[in-house]
Parts: C-alpha cells; structure tokens; sequence
C-alpha cells in the first residue's frame, strides 16, 4: 500500500464548496477523504457523491452508536452510498457490532456491491484517563478499556478499530495481523497539539502498528497545506 493511501485527509470543515475544493487540491497526493459529522450535517450524501465523482474514497466518521436494528440500517444506508469505510461505537456492545456486520455483509452479497469497511471507535483521542475514570465511571485503565473494546470488536467480526496510535501496538498484539488500525491524534512534530490528548507523530505511528492515520488540522491549518501533506508522506515513508 502506497503512503497516500495510508493518510487520510479531515475534511472537518463547514462549507460544501470549501470541502469539495479541498478534494480537488488533494487529489493528487491522497486517496481517501473523511467526512464527518459537521459536513455530513451541512451537506448531507452529496458531498459523499461529489467525492466519488472525483474519483476519491470516503471515510464515513459518524461514529453509529444507537440500537442494534438502527445502526444496521444506517450501515445498509452506508454501504449503497459506495463509502470504502465507516464507523460505529464499540461500546454499542457485541449484539449491536455484529447485526451490523451481518446485515451489511448480506445486502452487499444480495445487491453485488462492494463491503465497505467497518470500524469500531474504542475510546475517543479527546479522552484522558481522568474523564475515562471520573466522568464516564469506568474504573479500569484506559489501556486496558481500549484493549477489551478491540477484542470485542474483533469477535463481532468487524474489519478493525479507530484507537490512538499509542494503543496501536497493544491492539496488534492482542488482535493480530490483518485487523485494521485506523488513527486519529496524528501530529508531526511540527504542528500544535489542538484538543487531542493521545498522540503520536505519523512515523511513529505507522511504527507501532497503525494502518491509516486520519489527520486534518494539522494539514488544513499550515501556512502551506500541500507543502504540509508533502512532508507528511515523506515522514510516513521512512517508518
């Protein structure tokens, strides 16, 4: 796999036009493009149609978390829009990952389409231990929570896990080869640290195991954007 299909570009953005221009610029240097709940909100499924017609692939992070039927529904409704991925909440628990799976397997088997991609979210980047342990009420380590949620979700037969990269060598180890590690919480050395708690630069990342690294402010928000996604692709072809 070639480095620019390993980076994924945010397209955390609240204008239509903006995101589609942003695909245009990026096209040359990136394959997949994720749209996430602020642009899905504005610009609903066109903005998945506008990049495909681009001939680009779609990271769909809307992070489904509700009941098992619901969030099978939603990830049918995902499928037909041609996404190559999308995500859904592991701590939805085991019955609710896998009808997901099972039903969005079916449809695309039945209706000869292309499987996306499904992911589970095991703890959010944002989250520190202290929220973790405080505020959510769960007691035991984040380590160990992220560790539990990708077994889970590995046994629900899903195709991998969104987790910081600094659990990306524990996920491998306990899930091993050819379960899919998607990070966010990505930044080069270079950029400032935003509102992520867990992070990891791209070299070390894909080091410790990461698949896919999800970045956007890093890049949008660079004094010169493509020059910042140039160097980026070349960090990640030295790990």
């Amino acid at each position: 796999m070639n480095m620019n299909e390993k980076l994924i570009l945010a397209l955390d953005v609240a204008d239509y036009s903006y995101a589609v221009e942003l695909v245009d610029t990026f096209s040359p240097y990136i394959e997949i493009f994720k749209v996430g709940l602020e642009l899905h909100t504005i610009a609903g499924p066109k903005i998945v149609e506008a990049i495909h017609k681009k001939g680009r692939k779609v990271f769909l992070d809307l992070k489904f978390h509700d009941i098992p039927n619901t969030v099978a529904k939603a990830g049918i409704a995902a499928a037909r829009s041609g996404v190559f991925m999308f995500n859904i909440h592991a701590s939805g628990g085991l019955a609710m990952m896998q009808k997901c799976r099972d039903e969005v397997v079916n449809v695309c088997l039945a209706e000869n389409i292309s499987k996306p991609m499904i992911i589970a979210v095991t703890v959010l980047t944002s989250m520190s231990q202290d929220v973790l342990k405080h505020e959510i009420g769960i007691q035991h380590s984040l380590k160990t929570q992220v560790r539990h949620l990708a077994g889970l979700a590995l046994k629900a037969g899903i195709d991998g896990v969104v987790a910081s990269a600094l659990e990306a060598a524990l996920i491998r180890s306990h899930c091993g080869r050819g379960f899919l590690i998607v990070t966010p919480g990505i930044r080069p050395s270079w950029a400032g640290t935003d509102d992520q708690h867990r992070m990891m630069t791209p070299k070390k990342a894909l080091q410790a195991g990461a698949d896919y690294l999800v970045m956007g402010r890093a890049i949008l928000n660079h004094a010169n954007p493509e020059q910042a996604v140039k160097r980026i692709l070349e960090e990640m072809a030295q790990a």
